[in-house]
């Protein structure tokens, strides 16, 4: 974690101001980047600010306002009908808890954990396909279930800690430690990484990474996870 947190920021990279504003851009980031989401979120909450006003909009203008993030008719769809339920159920105001957040049309457990640690400082560890991969990788778990991936890493580190290593994570995945090709040679991890491919044959050098406790105490027991 120490090494992640020298690189990167513990931050979406989604603009936003407020809750409202970072659920909405989280459901639009879906299937494309972040930046292509940023290019679009400016004008679409320059014209529509609140949950009433976007419920109420007109899903044609919408369509041609987020029409670059891909997927513009299902995400107008459900842009709307997010700000619908919010308005219906929660008097307009993006709630603070899972449970209430993953009643809004759009929004599961990782997106709910990434309004509730970067919109209200919850804690939550969002678990998206870079958090898989990485973690997985890295040999800190052994799924690719999501679920089950949050429950186990969050065994092993601090509450505290939940958001700011899944975002770091996260870019951890886009920049250095990408899909098709990682770049092990450039990766701050690559001594420690039993998946790296530059990884030394001797001893790891001192001061290796670890997510709690000295190298010797990296195993971490599987928890008992919901059925």
């Amino acid at each position: 974690m120490d090494r992640l947190r020298e690189l990167y920021p513990a931050a979406t990279e989604l603009l936003h101001e407020n809750p409202f504003q970072l659920l909405i851009a989280t459901i639009l980031s879906a299937q494309t980047t972040d930046r292509s989401a940023n290019l679009v979120t400016p004008e679409l909450f320059r014209r529509y600010p609140t949950p009433e006003d976007l419920a109420a909009a007109n899903p044609a203008d919408v369509e041609r306002l987020i029409k670059p993030t891909g997927f513009f008719r299902a995400k107008t769809q459900r842009i709307i009908a997010a700000s619908g339920k919010l308005v219906d159920l929660f008097g307009g105001t993006v709630p603070n808890t899972l449970d209430d957040l993953i009643k809004i049309p759009g929004i599961g457990r990782k997106t709910a954990n990434v309004i509730l640690g970067a919109g209200f400082g919850v804690p939550g560890f969002a678990v998206d396909t870079h958090v898989i991969r990485l973690t997985n990788l890295l040999g800190l778990v052994k799924t690719k279930d999501p679920v089950k991936i949050e429950f186990q890493v969050c065994s092993m580190v601090p509450k505290e800690e939940w958001t700011a290593l899944s975002l770091r994570l996260i870019l951890h995945g886009r920049r250095v430690c990408v899909a098709r090709r990682p770049r092990c040679e450039e990766c701050v991890l690559n001594d420690f990484c039993p998946s790296s491919t530059v990884r030394p044959g001797r001893r790891a050098r001192k001061g290796a990474p670890s997510l709690s406790g000295p190298p010797s105490s990296r195993q971490v027991p599987t928890p008992n996870l919901p059925a």
